[in-house]
């Protein structure tokens, strides 16, 4: 049997973009649906309430296109929504990332580990919890860097504002830790600058390539795989700014990847 529905993947932003790299590295054949809430972009800085309702709006309007599996590609939707997201989805199987994060960060760690996110995700602690209950008597060291959100969104990933962003917010965690977990998917776009501040000896973990590690174990489980021979669409839906958002996710995702259409919607009227 084969299942060609697409995998439904949100964010609130492109940032999310790069989890859908890595499960298109590790799934080709597999389509695509990504909604990136521009309109409402950062997620971070708001309420846990807000989050939840704008995570369920997005969750509704790609279980409404018929998507197999939802993948939360938002560290703060993850670590503030789950939950109530998996109550929405009816049976459809739910991943977050920051599940993801936790597994590469527990892999890859000799003990002491730092975070940085949003500020919802640092104030949720799901980093700290994921990695005590996987093993404990790991040092867990957690930062906000919201201004991070931002940069990667204008593309400034590798210049001088960022690389003075990255010593304000990172200084205080060097020579502290030997892992540092990108706790927010819009983080890899600055992945240059964050290894520079932090130096080689610091492994950064992005979540993305474990997420898609679990994408696949869970399509397979769920008997929700696809057997074409041939590659998936991979489709895009913002709630603003489509010629921008298309522009930037071409940067994000290379030219190895072919957006096959970006398109505005309103999910307002999917109200949690």
């Amino acid at each position: 049997m084969t299942d060609r529905r697409p995998i439904g993947v949100f964010d609130s932003g492109i940032g999310g973009l790069t989890v859908v790299k890595a499960i298109r590295d590790r799934l080709p054949n597999e389509s695509i649906l990504y909604l990136g809430d521009t309109a409402r972009v950062p997620y971070g800085t708001k309420s846990k309430e807000t989050v939840v309702r704008y995570s369920v709006n997005a969750a509704e309007a790609l279980l409404s296109r018929g998507v197999k599996m939802l993948v939360i590609a938002c560290n703060t939707a993850s670590a503030s929504a789950l939950p109530e997201v998996i109550d929405h989805a009816g049976g459809v199987p739910v991943i977050g990332v920051v599940e993801g994060g936790v597994a590469a960060a527990l892999k890859a760690t000799d003990g002491r580990v730092g975070v940085i996110g949003t500020e919802s995700t640092v104030r949720s602690g799901a980093y700290e919890k994921g990695i005590d209950a996987g093993r404990k008597g790991i040092t867990v060291v957690s930062r906000p860097c919201p201004l991070f959100v931002g940069l990667a969104e204008e593309g400034w990933s590798d210049n001088e504002v960022a690389l003075a962003t990255a010593h304000r917010y990172l200084d205080g965690l060097t020579g502290q830790i030997d892992t540092l977990v990108l706790g927010c998917t819009h983080y890899p776009v600055l992945k240059p600058v964050i290894a520079k501040v932090m130096g080689p000896g610091v492994k950064l973990i992005d979540s993305g390539e474990e997420t898609a590690q679990v994408v696949e174990r869970r399509l397979a489980e769920y008997g929700l795989a696809t057997t074409a021979d041939r590659a998936g669409r991979v489709e895009c839906l913002v709630t603003d700014s489509p010629e921008r958002s298309l522009a930037l996710a071409r940067r994000l995702l290379g030219a190895e990847v072919a957006i096959d259409s970006c398109s505005l919607i309103d999910i307002s009227p999917f109200a949690g």
